[in-house]
């Protein structure tokens, strides 16, 4: 699994695994360093280095990556870091808090040592719970779809997670027969935590009650999804560039031509506008109320969208008109926006952050 994804990747020369300490990861560790003391694979060189990021959430925490960069230099890893993080994440949970702040750790680490690729242990259970925690939330398809076995990070190196059709039950195993003592992080079992009870709670429950292969055909399903979201998010990805109209900070989009689209393809349109502008992934109530902008009923705007996004409708009488009509603010009263009278117009994205100083 590792060959075929260090091959997928273009057999980059040097990666890092990222390493808790847990049986994922460790076991991931110990088949990365076969490749490492090999010093190739399939004839390519190959180095292999190692980063432990300590969160500093649990007592002891050092302690813990300490005892994991020890076991990785003896698994014959080099260079292996610790990096210490301080998790602070304003406006999300403490899961992507923390998380955000390791990406961030894996990424300044990669960047360091020069990396290709960071290897992450994620197993097939893993997905499967991702995919349930997506179903929960009423996600769209990008979120089923859960975690892809290569991504590009932020830098110059790619994410591949060669475990995805691994179950945690075999990793556990690679640990024993490698004779490695993992660590057995314990708010993977803490109820606080909707991930854990999915883990320790529902994935069992529905495997004892719907039969074996639950996790398999969750799995299954993300990987399915992954295909169907990459093409519709190529459609989408075209079809903004060929709409979006630009004007300084702001950006507009046909009227006709987005009501015309496939709903599929509507939807993703206008997130990427309000992406554009330097707002966030909207939920679907918030795409549904900005959807409804077209149908010209009701208000003309603005609807608010995360991260600070404003989008309202103009007409293309007010369009016609002036080019200060239709602007929020300039008829009817402060922060008023003129109703629909013509047959179409533009529905207009504009970002209400003050500008970066």
């Amino acid at each position: 699994m590792l060959q075929n994804a260090l091959a997928d990747a273009g057999y980059p020369g040097h990666v890092v695994v990222a390493c808790s300490g847990g049986p994922d990861s460790l076991a991931l560790a110990a088949v990365a360093a076969y490749f490492a003391r090999r010093g190739h694979v399939d004839g390519r060189p190959l180095t292999v280095g190692a980063v432990v990021v300590d969160h500093q959430l649990q007592e002891g925490s050092g302690d813990i990556a300490a005892r994991t960069a020890k076991t990785l230099e003896e698994l014959g890893l080099s260079p292996v870091e610790i990096r210490t993080v301080t998790v602070a994440g304003a406006g999300m949970g403490p899961e992507a808090a923390a998380r955000e702040a390791r990406h961030a750790a894996l990424e300044a680490a990669a960047a360091g040592q020069g990396a290709g690729a960071i290897l992450l242990g994620h197993t097939l259970d893993d997905q499967a719970e991702q995919v349930l925690l997506g179903l929960a939330r009423g996600s769209g398809s990008r979120s089923l779809a859960g975690m892809r076995p290569s991504r590009a990070g932020a830098g110059n190196s790619v994410l591949l997670r060669p475990f995805l059709g691994l179950r945690r039950a075999d990793t556990e195993e690679i640990c024993a027969v490698e004779d490695l003592d993992p660590w057995h992080d314990p708010t993977n079992a803490d109820p606080a935590f909707a991930r854990s009870r999915t883990r320790v709670e529902v994935l069992p429950h529905l495997e004892e009650n719907l039969g074996p292969g639950v996790a398999e055909s969750l799995a299954r399903t993300a990987a399915i999804l992954q295909l169907d979201a990459d093409y519709l998010e190529a459609v989408a990805e075209s079809t903004f560039a060929s709409l979006v109209e630009r004007d300084g900070g702001t950006l507009a989009l046909p009227e006709e031509a987005l009501r015309a689209l496939a709903p599929a393809i509507r939807f993703r349109v206008i997130a990427k506008a309000a992406a554009d502008v330097g707002g966030q992934q909207p939920s679907y109530q918030r795409l549904l109320a900005a959807e409804a902008l077209l149908r010209r009923q009701g208000s003309a705007g603005p609807v608010e969208l995360p991260g600070g996004v404003s989008v309202y409708r103009l007409s293309l009488a007010q369009l016609e008109g002036s080019k200060d009509a239709g602007v929020p603010g300039a008829q009817g009263g402060p922060g008023s926006v003129p109703r629909e009278r013509a047959r179409c117009g533009k529905l207009v994205f504009r970002s209400q952050k003050p500008p970066a100083k």
